[in-house]
């Protein structure tokens, strides 16, 4: 008979019946595993945890009557804690990841991946990188990005790095500059945006942010990187302050929607540029210079995705 224990924890010892003779064992360690990750399942027995009749096996190993198969010691998730992420999410985002030392890991984030859980998502790249990195206990976005925007985010995985970057951010040592692509023909002479922002909640919930003569100062550099004529400008925009939504809302403010901008974007535009087969925002933080704590400085760029390269391959003929 099949022992079937009710919980996953310390060893056991599972006796095959002869109605389950011939099965692979992974199969078999899934069916007797409920609730066992199958990414732990197949860990274990990679690692060559799992032992058939005392020996070592392959999880393609064909199991006979009367095998005794031994189970190493389980941890399973305790109730509160969050679901493993899917495997295809953390991959995507290990594979995003353009630097990493002791105290520092900066991404190339995805388009339309929250930084963090919360408003219905269960997730965001701060709960996935804890599953990622179990043993970095101090691990703390240092700043924001908004969902639909991509780019260069950094995550301090020491306190002490955590104090430093945010200590360089409220001074000027951080240069964070990012790419628009913005509907109409930019001027080369407005090279800033100088307009206090305000947060206001709608009755629904959403938040807003406009122009306010009672709002926060608020400034954004901008320089013409390329024209697409009249149609359409790749801009880059270099924050000097940094306020929610700030480049979107400036951009906005300067006759300029960024394409894709459910917000605070030009319906018509946003339109035009999807049937070009762009179906994201249009706002990517492409370069970062940050100073190091030694004293050295840390400066990166992040290439677009696929879908914004080939959307402006499609603008530019």
């Amino acid at each position: 008979m099949t022992n079937t224990p009710s919980q996953a924890s310390g060893v056991q010892l599972i006796e095959v019946s002869p109605e389950l003779a011939g099965q692979r064992i992974d199969n078999f360690l899934r069916t007797q595993l409920k609730g066992v990750p199958k990414t732990l399942i197949y860990r274990i027995l990679r690692k060559g945890e799992v032992r058939v009749n005392k020996g070592r096996i392959k999880p393609e190993y064909k199991l006979q009557a009367g095998d005794v198969v031994r189970v190493p010691p389980l941890r399973l998730p305790e109730r509160d804690e969050p679901a493993p992420l899917a495997a295809g999410l953390l991959e995507r985002l290990e594979a995003s990841i353009v630097h990493e030392d002791k105290a520092l890991i900066v991404m190339n984030k995805p388009a339309g991946i929250a930084v963090h859980g919360g408003s219905g998502l269960s997730f965001g790249v701060i709960e996935a990188l804890r599953q990622l990195r179990p043993d970095a206990k101090e691990l703390e976005l240092v700043h924001r990005l908004d969902r639909d925007t991509s780019g260069l985010l950094m995550i301090a995985k020491k306190r002490s790095m955590l104090r430093h970057l945010h200590q360089a951010l409220r001074g000027d040592g951080v240069d964070k500059r990012y790419m628009a692509l913005v509907r109409g023909r930019w001027e080369t002479s407005k090279k800033q945006v100088n307009a206090p922002l305000e947060k206001n909640t709608l009755r629904s919930g959403e938040r807003m942010v406009e122009v306010s003569e009672e709002g926060k100062d608020a400034l954004t550099l901008f320089r013409v990187l390329r024209r697409f004529g009249d149609f359409a400008t790749l801009v880059e925009a270099k924050p000097i302050t940094g306020r929610t939504h700030q480049i979107r809302v400036h951009a906005r403010h300067a006759g300029h929607s960024i394409a894709g901008d459910s917000k605070y974007g030009d319906e018509t535009f946003t339109q035009e540029i999807r049937e070009l087969g762009g179906k994201r925002l249009f706002l990517h933080a492409y370069a970062l210079k940050v100073p190091l704590p030694d004293g050295g400085e840390l400066a990166l760029e992040a290439p677009v995705d696929e879908m914004w390269a080939h959307t402006l391959e499609r603008l530019g003929e």
